[in-house]
């Protein structure tokens, strides 16, 4: 399935960015803009999210074919590849199976490990929020709060609301979201191979997602590889320390 792309920038060699669970392609606008001085970038909406087309599935295998497929229908390939959480995980299958399309690649906190399946109240919530007289978001900030009791994540997740004439709706396909959401926290058991161009793993200091024991079984499938820490950032490292953040990845992208 061909994905709707957003470009940035006339000239220069083509990286791809791709957001997490819940996110789109605007998450990576900021970053886009400031890459794009060197780059031809394009943000991706990952099926069932963004503008995507909601369709009935959604498993790793079936995102990296995506990915594939819109890599080769822009005639831009191959592409540095550069994905953040669910995104990185869909980035690492990509290059593991499709490795004609991705000249080098990012994983921006993840890991090619399975993770404790802890976002399905955050769908569920969203899911069974009732917009029927939702006005503002703030009427649903407050539905939201006993399931998603950090601010910020609400505000992320809360980015994903449509308020216009036709009322109060959420853009991502959540029914389809919510039941892949097992699958999407852990990583294809039968993944075999290795990717021999250049890879860059960029994780969060605060964060747990991409640990020192993991880094036997990342050599194994990206044995180029070479690891960056943005001491001061959680899991969004791209949002919560952009500077930082292109101080590792633009010298590897160039």
């Amino acid at each position: 399935m061909k994905l709707p792309v957003t470009s940035y920038g006339e000239s220069g060699t083509p990286v791809v960015v791709m957001h997490g669970l819940f996110g789109s392609g605007r998450n990576w606008m900021t970053a886009a803009r400031r890459l794009a001085s060197a780059h031809r970038v394009f943000a991706f909406d990952l099926r069932n999210h963004g503008t995507s087309p909601h369709v009935p599935t959604m498993s790793y295998p079936e995102l990296a074919d995506d990915v594939r497929e819109t890599v080769e229908g822009l005639g831009v390939g191959p592409v540095a590849l550069v994905g953040h959480s669910m995104g990185g995980k869909a980035a690492m299958l990509t290059a593991l199976t499709h490795p004609e399309v991705v000249e080098r690649l990012v994983v921006v906190d993840a890991a090619p490990v399975s993770y404790p399946p802890q976002f399905e109240k955050y769908a569920r919530a969203m899911r069974t929020a009732d917009l029927s007289a939702v006005q503002r978001r703030a009427q649903v900030d407050e539905q939201l709060v006993d399931a998603v009791p950090s601010p910020g994540t609400r505000a992320f997740l809360l980015q994903n609301l449509v308020l216009d004439e036709a009322g109060a709706r959420w853009r991502p396909n959540l029914d389809v979201i919510e039941a892949a959401i097992p699958q999407l926290s852990a990583w294809p058991e039968d993944v075999t191979g290795s990717y021999a161009g250049p890879t860059l793993f960029v994780y969060g200091g605060k964060s747990d997602y991409v640990q020192q024991d993991h880094q036997a079984l990342i050599q194994g499938y990206f044995p180029q590889v070479r690891y960056e820490v943005v001491a001061e950032a959680g899991h969004w490292v791209h949002a919560e320390r952009l500077d930082d953040f292109l101080a590792v990845v633009t010298p590897f992208l160039a």
